[in-house]
């Protein structure tokens, strides 16, 4: 199999920047998103922006006290 082509270089050999990244991506963490219906996508991102926003606001509390 052979690397996608934004992970070559115009000689052909792998870019050794995207290999090192694409070395550390979980990949099926990205197709079990893609399962999900864009309805729960969307959820899911919803409660990942209520969670940092209680981060935020914690972060604050704690630096105030």
């Amino acid at each position: 199999m052979t690397a996608p082509a934004h992970s070559r270089s115009e000689a052909g050999e792998a870019d050794p920047v995207v290999a090192a990244y694409l070395r550390d991506v979980d990949r099926t963490l990205i197709r079990q998103n893609l399962a999900l219906t864009v309805e729960r996508r969307l959820a899911n991102l919803q409660a990942l922006l209520a969670f940092a926003d209680e981060l935020q606001r914690a972060g604050k509390a704690a630096r105030r006290a």
